[in-house]
């Protein structure tokens, strides 16, 4: 079953890598995310003073004993953190748009039908092939986010917050969980629609809840923490569960071939 599900993949990743949007998704759109933190970790640094006004309430009062500047550099560093929030899902929707909706265009899927290879096997090989790619994405980044983290000048404080249990699960927890739901999400997108780029900007619906907390972040109605993220994860992990088991639900073997056409 494991070989088959690693032909699956590398079957996946043979096509899909050849495509120039997806390329530019994987790598490109990344490393911007891990620029412009950095970036405005580094300008705002430089620039005097510090002034608790400019951000909500509730979040300078959860700050404690930082300095106003540390405390404003958080808020900011917060704001960013939903940005590698979002790469598991942007990722994962560009390339199951292409790797499954593609196929009904392409009529590729019969033949690997015809393989004595299970609905499972296909399925997790999907999954796979469109989820690692993200997840190793938004983790590299992450990490390359931590490794320059300190030329901006961040305080310790910045850098303790990074490293705080909100961070680390939100990018090595719920980061995974957005891919698998991503990937599924696509998988009853392209049951419905036949252009791959349909299923693309249908599939970006599930972009809309994480800019509404950036929102709800930025006007102080929402405040990203440890009981929030842990909160995300429960609902995720069951939202996951019940995609995946619909997802497999619409696939149904038997009515590819009349179907998907």
């Amino acid at each position: 079953m494991i070989d088959r599900i690693l032909t699956i993949i590398d079957k996946e990743w043979s096509e899909v890598f050849k495509n120039r949007m997806v390329l530019f998704t994987i790598v490109v759109l990344p490393l911007l995310f891990t620029i412009l933190p950095l970036a405005s970790l580094y300008f705002t640094k430089t620039t005097s003073g510090g002034d608790l006004t400019n951000m909500p309430a509730q979040f300078a009062l959860a700050c404690g004993g930082m300095a106003p500047q540390d405390c404003m550099q958080v808020f900011l560093v917060n704001e960013f953190l939903l940005l590698y929030m979002m790469m598991p899902l942007i990722i994962p929707i560009t390339i199951a748009a292409y790797s499954i909706v593609g196929e009904k265009a392409t009529h590729s899927l019969e033949p690997l039908l015809a393989t004595p290879i299970t609905t499972f096997e296909l399925l997790a090989g999907k999954n796979l092939a469109a989820a690692i790619p993200a997840v190793v994405a938004t983790w590299g980044c992450f990490g390359l986010f931590l490794l320059f983290l300190p030329l901006t000048g961040a305080s310790s404080a910045v850098l303790a917050h990074v490293l705080s249990p909100t961070w680390l699960l939100a990018i090595l927890v719920i980061g995974p969980l957005m891919s698998i739901l991503a990937v599924n999400f696509a998988v009853m997108i392209s049951s419905r629609v036949n252009d791959p780029r349909v299923a693309e900007q249908l599939s970006a619906i599930l972009i809309v809840p994480i800019l509404g907390v950036l929102f709800g972040q930025i006007s102080g109605l929402i405040l990203i923490n440890l009981q929030l993220v842990v909160i995300t994860i429960l609902v995720l992990f069951v939202i996951d569960i019940g995609a995946i088991y619909l997802g497999a639900s619409l696939f149904q073997r038997e009515n590819i071939l009349t179907r998907w056409k």
